[in-house]
């Protein structure tokens, strides 16, 4: 199944966040952490992931340190700032609200997962 990349851009801001207020991590082991997370669902790209970080880190969400690794590689690794915590708390109430919405939706409509939208019949001007 691909995802949407607008629903992918719009929920970047509260994974990242949730991911760092697990522990600091680095660009690399975030992708592979996304993956994990979503079952092989989202594959992001460090294209996607690294402008993400850079805002976040801007608006002071999350802050930045480079340490040298076991095998002598520079990372630059992440951690969430308690703004970020603050973000994320958020981010998560209106992330459930639109889970709600969108389950009270498909409920009052009788739509079964995993049927086409196209089957479905909505009501006059709807």
């Amino acid at each position: 199944m691909a995802i949407n990349k607008d629903l992918i851009a719009a929920s970047s801001t509260p994974i990242v966040l949730a991911i760092l207020a697990e522990g600091d991590s680095y660009g690399y082991a975030i992708l592979q952490r996304v993956r994990e997370l979503s079952g092989g669902h989202m594959e992001w790209t460090d294209g996607m992931l690294y402008p993400v970080l850079h805002r976040l880190e801007r608006l002071g969400h999350i802050e930045a340190r480079w340490e040298v690794a076991e095998s002598g590689r520079r990372r630059k690794y992440y951690r969430v700032t308690p703004t970020g915590r603050d973000q994320l708390a958020e981010e998560r109430r209106q992330w459930q609200a639109v889970d709600a919405t969108l389950r009270s939706i498909w409920n009052a409509l009788s739509i079964p997962a995993g049927d086409s939208a196209s089957a479905v019949l909505l009501p006059q001007g709807a």
